[in-house]
């Protein structure tokens, strides 16, 4: 019944696999060729020949990898199976590019000793590493370059001059970011501040402030395939997939596009989200697919309005800030490799690989065993239905009980059983991800439900009164004989009406007769058992049963076969009026 699903957008609509293609740095744009971890490629100023890093490198360029290596506390390190990142992909990235342009952790590190840090914070988006260098002590900041900018008074120029930052410059740093958000690159800003002392690190949120701008990083992260295929497919099944991101608003949409997230829809960003009061989110928020720059704290008021829209959210967490939302969806959902045993424990489900092709996976497989439990139950209880009509109708209609109790208690116990937990394995019908989601408040057995297992029944229990009759007064003129006719009409019917419970809309020639292997060797079980008491001697002293011939079996087997055909007819007749041919 899931309606909406609120999902992160790093590594789980994206690979995680960050790789830096752009950078910025003295008022010129540079490219990086190369992919994935291994530090093999080129750092080339757009439209001219490649650079390396040597004394004629642009010292802006090259005071821009250097901070990006100082101020990281990932690993890079070449392993048999290839290179791999410890820790953070973002923070990899830039190790990465750091090292196309021949600059190494190991080295940069041994030169300038680690003295403190403060840790990223989503509310300050950014991070502080304080290094000892040979001229003093250097702090190195990191984060979003729209915040960034705004604590940077000064820049470095393209050869390697500090200079005040004129509007102009500002504004072309802008511009670059947005140009490299519009291309779906997600884009941090490098910045340091040199200090004479070593810090308080008390109060070390004052060092970011006055600072001198290195230039920007752009990385893109990959989506997943399969990530655009199950929002495809959440949205043919009437299911909301919104994404939640700390990116850049414009580095959001261009994702989102891709993702075919947005058709006509809005992008927020966190500042927009705040200026919204709970009444304006609510009254909003079925227009917004896109959620940009947001914290934890925005995602519970977004569960809270989806809800307060009467939605059935799902929202994916990792964090512990994450925890509150989670535990707040109506469906919590962690992640099981990034995510934190805090919002695990607060979850209803953990995704193991991250992927939200899984979770798409997940929506389905819990659609087919909701409809696998409903067709076991509305089995059980057509066939239960059916069996106490044969008895009222005989009783009305004055005949000899056509079953007795013993014959009861077998259908019951073999004939019902077998089949029904056959049904509750059955595979999911192909288009159960092209119906809408269904209504929480909505019953397991509604009304229409109700009739149709009472019909069902009741045409079951007609054929075998009608043949108890046929045979007790006409063909046979035998009680005994009868009553055998009638008992194994009525287990065939129900074991052909198995057939009848796998949809209550599709034929069974388009959904095959052998997709559901469990339900033929669970029909073919309980049938050999039904042949086995009508031959043995014994058994047929036991049921009281008479013997059968090939006649009674034909006749048998032919009237059990009506309410599969039935069905098949008042199948085809429904879907010719709801001009569907499948």
């Amino acid at each position: 019944s899931t309606t909406v699903i609120c999902t992160d957008k790093t590594g789980t609509l994206t690979k995680n696999e960050m790789t830096v293609t752009r950078l910025y740095a003295g008022e010129r744009v540079f490219e990086v060729t190369g992919e994935g971890y291994r530090p093999a490629g080129e750092i080339r100023e757009l439209d001219r020949d490649a650079l390396r890093v040597t004394c004629d490198t642009p010292p802006a360029l090259q005071e821009l990898l250097t901070a990006a290596v100082l101020c990281n506390g990932a690993t890079l390190r070449e392993e048999q199976e290839g290179w791999k990142i410890l820790g953070d992909p973002t923070e990899g990235a830039l190790l990465v590019v750091a090292a196309k342009g021949r600059l190494l952790k190991d080295r940069l590190e041994a030169g300038h000793p680690f003295l403190g840090e403060i840790p990223f914070d989503p509310e300050r988006k950014m991070m502080t590493v304080i290094r000892k260098a040979a001229g003093g002590v250097s702090a190195y900041v990191k984060g979003a370059p729209d915040v960034l900018l705004q604590r940077c008074d000064r820049y470095l120029t393209a050869d390697g001059q500090v200079a005040a930052l004129p509007d102009s410059v500002r504004r072309q740093i802008l511009e670059a970011n947005d140009r490299f958000a519009q291309n779906a690159l997600r884009v941090l800003g490098l910045a340091t501040r040199p200090l004479d002392d070593p810090p308080d690190l008390v109060r070390a949120t004052d060092l970011e402030q006055d600072l001198i701008l290195l230039g920007l990083a752009a990385m893109k992260d990959p989506i997943r395939p399969e990530a655009i295929a199950a929002v495809r497919v959440c949205r043919e099944a009437g299911i909301r997939t919104v994404m939640i991101t700390g990116d850049h608003k414009e580095t959001a949409a261009a994702i989102a596009r891709e993702l075919g997230l947005l058709n006509g829809h809005e992008v927020l960003s966190g500042s927009e989200l705040d200026r919204l009061t709970e009444t304006e989110l609510a009254n909003r928020v079925e227009q917004i697919a896109v959620y940009a720059r947001v914290s934890a704290e925005h995602k519970l008021r977004i569960v809270r309005a989806w809800k307060a829209r009467g939605a059935v959210v799902a929202m994916t967490g990792d964090g512990v800030n994450d925890a509150p939302a989670v535990k707040e969806a109506d469906i919590g959902v962690a992640m099981g490799l990034t995510g934190t045993d805090v919002t695990k424990e607060a979850s209803d489900m953990v995704v193991t690989d991250d992927n939200f092709a899984s979770i798409a996976a997940a929506v389905e497989a819990g659609r087919g065993i909701y409809n696998n439990i409903r067709k076991s139950v509305h089995y059980l209880l057509s066939c239960n239905i059916g069996e106490v009509f044969v008895m009222l109708l005989a009783t009305l209609l004055g005949l000899p009980l056509p079953l007795l109790p013993v014959q009861i208690l077998w259908i019951n116990l073999v004939t019902d059983g077998l089949p029904a937990l056959a049904l509750a394995v059955d595979p999911a019908d192909p288009e159960i991800m092209t119906r809408p989601p269904r209504r929480p408040t909505a019953r397991f057995l509604d009304r229409g439900r109700i009739i149709l297992m009472s019909a069902q029944g009741l045409f079951m229990a007609l054929i075998t009164i009608a043949i108890f009759a046929y045979c007790l007064y006409g063909m046979d003129q035998d009680l005994e004989r009868a009553r055998t006719v009638a008992f194994t009409v009525l287990v065939m019917a129900q074991l052909f009406h198995a057939f009848n419970c796998r949809s209550d809309r599709s034929s069974l020639f388009r959904i095959g007769w052998t997709t559901n292997k469990p339900l033929l060797w669970a029909v073919a079980g309980s049938a050999t058992l039904q042949t086995a008491i009508l031959l043995s001697p014994w058994t047929r002293e036991v049921f009281k049963v008479a013997p059968f011939d090939i006649e009674h079996w034909l006749l048998a087997f032919g009237i059990g076969l009506l309410p599969l055909i039935a069905m098949e007819a008042w199948k085809a007749a429904r879907r010719a009026a709801a001009g569907s041919l499948r």
